[in-house]
């Protein structure tokens, strides 16, 4: 068995007036000790716990902010006001009594020698994982508590087993399958089996793409006529539900796709910087799209290694671009991509496909290109080029998304990120 990192999710229920009290000075606390470590440029932990020494919070909270901010400060130009309460493993403590009618209680520190037990609302469908943490059969990790309009929201990473495969993404004999995430396309898979491209998968983005722009007019009226805060992170809380079901979907029929291939390797493309970097305009919200792609490629990578499937990383330049058959650059035509290599014998390929496959063939650790041959006509499917992947990335956290910097900018609503 291998194991993977899984992040548990749980609402609070409705505190009393006095722990709801409790959990604001925390939060605000650490968010005051956060700024205050990171504007000071804190690059060790040293550095920190000299600021954070001073501050009213847990040794779990502040040890957390230790581990946490000599790496941000490398990392970032500014800080969010909305990170969440971060607490290290050793503060983490769970009970269950199935007689009463929430039945799961975990611990929030609050200060060094004061903490909170209070109940919260699982997620059915990590049931298991709670009991696993509730008898020490699997390992936490950090845990991260958070507040959402009227909710308050506790994020916790487990290490649990998850099956193995049998075999080496170097082995001769897997099954790329490339996956492009993209905007008419919300998903675009190709597998390629001896190096041709085989039985694309095609997952409209239509209805995300509606969703967000939708959410951006809705919740930008709602502001502009002074509704009530309650009103907007109701709205603000059903889009984002909407729009985390449509990646959950989507997630899961990318792993099931890859399944139908003899030793599968989900290859994906490294969007670390280069999603940023593009404008979609007035009415596109950039983060929230940056959201959208990172949390779909955040899901594939945890639903594939949940089945035991690899996963591997790959340089995502010129992959829309280039020509599956050739490597010569061409362009994009709306759905369409172009070879301009009079020699080649591709005309019109789907160039959402094109780039799918393109990733996929990046799986080689030789870097070499993986020749297809013609299908006899240019039906809208796909084939690859070359280039070198990268090394597996580490499992991935899921970034949490909040309605702060909509409020502050009054314009285009903005996603922070963890």
């Amino acid at each position: 068995m291998a194991t993977a990192t899984k992040t548990l999710q749980a609402t609070l229920a409705p505190p009393t007036a006095h722990k709801e009290h409790k959990l604001q000075e925390t939060l605000s606390a650490y968010r005051k000790a956060l700024h205050e470590s990171f504007n000071a440029g804190c690059e060790t932990q040293n550095a920190v716990n000299d600021i954070v020494t001073s501050y009213n919070l847990s040794s779990y909270a502040k040890d957390a902010l230790k581990n946490y901010v000599p790496g941000l400060v490398d990392d970032a130009d500014e800080l969010d006001d909305d990170h969440p309460a971060r607490f290290t493993e050793r503060g983490f403590s769970l009970d269950h009594n199935p007689k009463n009618t929430i039945e799961w209680y975990v611990k929030i520190p609050h200060h060094e020698d004061y903490h909170l037990w209070l109940p919260v609302r699982i997620n059915p469908a990590q049931q298991e994982l709670w009991h696993d943490l509730l008898d020490e059969t699997a390992d936490v990790g950090q845990f991260r508590l958070q507040r959402h309009g009227t909710t308050w929201e506790l994020h916790v990473t487990v290490d649990s087993e998850v099956a193995e495969s049998d075999y080496e993404a170097t082995d001769k004999e897997v099954t790329p399958v490339g996956f492009d995430i993209g905007e008419a396309h919300l998903l675009a898979g190709c597998a390629c089996e001896q190096g041709a491209p085989t039985d694309p998968l095609l997952i409209n983005g239509g209805r995300a793409r509606h969703l967000r722009k939708e959410m951006f007019t809705t919740l930008k009226r709602l502001q502009e006529r002074d509704a009530a805060q309650w009103r907007i992170d109701d709205r603000f809380d059903h889009y984002l539900n909407a729009l985390t079901d449509i990646i959950e979907k989507a997630s899961r029929q990318a792993v099931e796709y890859a399944q139908r291939f003899e030793k599968p390797v989900v290859v994906l493309e490294d969007l670390a910087d280069i999603r940023e970097d593009l404008d979609y305009g007035v009415w596109m919200n950039r983060r929230l799209h940056a959201w959208a792609f990172a949390r779909l490629q955040q899901r594939i990578e945890d639903k594939a290694r949940e089945a035991g499937i690899l996963v591997e990383y790959v340089e995502p330049a010129y992959t829309s671009q280039i020509c599956h058959e050739c490597g010569h650059v061409g362009y994009r035509n709306g759905d369409e991509f172009r070879c301009t290599n009079d020699e080649c014998w591709v005309t019109e390929y789907h160039a959402d496909i094109n780039a799918a496959v393109n990733i996929a063939d990046r799986h080689d650790p030789w870097g070499e290109s993986l020749p297809l041959k013609p299908a006899g006509d240019d039906i809208l499917r796909d084939g690859s080029a070359c280039d070198s992947a990268r090394t597996h990335h580490e499992t991935s956290l899921p970034q949490q998304m909040s309605l702060s910097a909509y409020q502050s900018t009054g314009s285009e609503p903005t996603a922070s990120f963890e």
